[in-house]
């Protein structure tokens, strides 16, 4: 029925019999709350340097955040829905301008970390504005940070590496938008064009990666730092929603609807949120008919299907970001006990 409805590019809610309750299923996986500690941490410490190297953070002290908008309803839904409606305004993070900044600059900061310490630019305890010193500087443009995208993780990568000096490689979709090339090199990126899908922008800079010495591979696929760095979110949602007075309790749980591309990004944050507020959050994932990647592997995968392609699909959507035929294997082995739908 879900393999129907999926062909016939019906829109849907699928709702997620694998899930769990926190406390079940929160101790049964690889990453732990502790993991999320300690990204917000390393970013806390990175503060300064973020705010040095990217002025539209000072005022906000080097903190990679969005606002929570207000919202008097959303479309779609039925006039006797009850409650407080916000946007998370992701579309606007600094830096990169979605979901992507957090936790690309964390993969790539924390790449140029590790490569100081082994280099003796840096010292352990040493402040992190030292990753921005004509001597880390000169380290990293030995170094190559090669990604593959349709866009939006790109430029967060893109954007973070050339900051810091590395020579930084963008293998592109053929989905992703011309602007978006054309900002990455204006900042010395070098962006490589792939008439394929995500999955081929993917492999074509994993390939790349494997056969140059000095090269630092961000996997979307399969990434557990950017899933890290996308989990912080929760944690400054959760107080953004206090401070506008909103209770998060039984009685008042909070729904959450997060668009969906390979799944890294909503993954963590829903990661987060389930560590942050148990049972009281239900996440759901919004996927365009064409490229519904995480439905098909959370409700087909265990018929064989694992891309859009295996269900008569074509991937083809104007919302580059979520054009992707292939899950994220890590994310979905974390959302299939923590996502709602």
């Amino acid at each position: 029925m879900l393999a129907k409805q999926l062909r016939a590019r019906q829109p849907l809610l699928w709702i997620n019999p694998g899930w769990r309750s926190a406390a079940m299923a929160l101790p049964t996986l690889p990453l732990s709350r502790s993991d999320i500690e300690g990204a917000e941490a390393r970013l806390s410490r990175w503060a300064g340097l973020i705010a040095q190297l990217f002025p539209e953070t000072r005022a906000a002290r080097g903190l990679i955040e969005s606002a929570l908008y207000p919202a008097k309803s959303l479309p779609g839904l039925a006039p006797n829905v009850a409650g407080r409606f916000f946007i998370k305004g992701d579309h606007a993070l600094p830096v990169a301008g979605s979901i992507k900044a957090r936790g690309g600059l964390y993969e790539v900061f924390l790449h140029a970390e590790k490569l100081a310490l082994e280099h003796g630019v840096l010292t352990e305890g040493a402040a992190a504005e030292g990753l921005a010193s004509p001597d880390a500087r000169t380290l990293f443009a030995k170094h190559e940070v090669v990604v593959g995208s349709t866009g939006n993780l790109g430029l967060s990568i893109g954007i973070a590496a050339a900051a810091l000096g590395f020579h930084a490689v963008v293998h592109m979709s053929a989905d992703a938008k011309e602007w978006k090339k054309t900002r990455l090199r204006q900042l010395g990126v070098e962006v490589v064009e792939h008439a394929g899908d995500f999955s081929a922008a993917v492999a074509a800079g994993r390939e790349q990666a494997s056969k140059r010495p000095s090269t630092y591979f961000v996997d979307d696929e399969s990434s557990r730092e950017l899933f890290l760095g996308y989990s912080v979110a929760a944690s400054r949602l959760r107080k953004q929603l206090e401070a506008t007075g909103v209770t998060v309790d039984a009685a008042h749980p909070l729904f959450v609807y997060l668009p969906c591309g390979v799944g890294g990004g909503p993954g963590g944050i829903t990661f987060g949120l389930r560590n942050a507020l148990g049972d009281d959050v239900h996440c759901f994932f919004v996927e365009p008919v064409a490229s519904p990647c995480m439905l098909v592997r959370l409700g087909l995968g265990d018929s064989g299907a694992h891309s859009v392609y295996d269900v008569g699909l074509d991937n083809r959507t104007d919302a580059d970001g979520l054009a992707v035929a292939r899950a994220s294997e890590l994310a979905a082995t974390l959302m299939q006990p923590l996502v709602s739908g």
